[in-house]
């Protein structure tokens, strides 16, 4: 009986720890998919501009939704440069 209870106990106190670091995991994905929203919302309203074309693809979404604006400033002084955004 006392064993039983000691690996419950053992049981309930491993899953509290489980649901705690998959909350913490889950707040880190659910960040990073705001802002890689965000940071398409970013680059398909810089696009409107007529000189300026920086493909969406992964990597620019992932630029400018880490980066912000500073991110998309990057990506439009790279995309004078000359350098191939296109993946």
């Amino acid at each position: 009986m006392a064993l039983s209870i000691i690996s419950i106990a053992v049981m309930v106190i491993l899953a509290i720890i489980g649901v705690v670091i998959l909350l913490k995991i889950g707040k880190l994905l659910l960040k990073l998919l705001v802002h890689a929203i965000f940071g398409w919302i970013l680059l398909v309203i810089v696009n409107f501009i007529p000189t300026v074309h920086i493909p969406i693809n992964i990597l620019t979404v992932l630029v400018s939704g880490i980066g912000g604006v500073f991110g998309v400033i990057l990506l439009f002084i790279a995309q004078a440069f000359g350098i191939n955004l296109a993946i």
